[in-house]
């Protein structure tokens, strides 16, 4: 694990997700890339496994924010 860690906060931001991931996993810093996502009812958490091998992501089935 790198001392830097990305994180990338997410709830029904599927039109945007992609690149926010993509533009933290082409940082010339490394860094690993971690994403929360609280929920989404969207496309986010297709979009979001799909980098499975180069992100680490936590998916909350309840959503807790407002």
């Amino acid at each position: 694990m790198s001392d830097t860690v990305v994180i990338i906060p997410n709830f029904n931001h599927g039109k945007y997700i992609r690149t926010a991931i993509e533009s933290a996993l082409n940082q010339t810093y490394k860094c690993d890339v971690l994403v929360v996502d609280d929920g989404s009812t969207d496309n986010s958490k297709e979009i979001i496994e799909s980098y499975k091998d180069n992100v680490i992501s936590i998916f909350n089935s309840i959503v807790t924010g407002k």
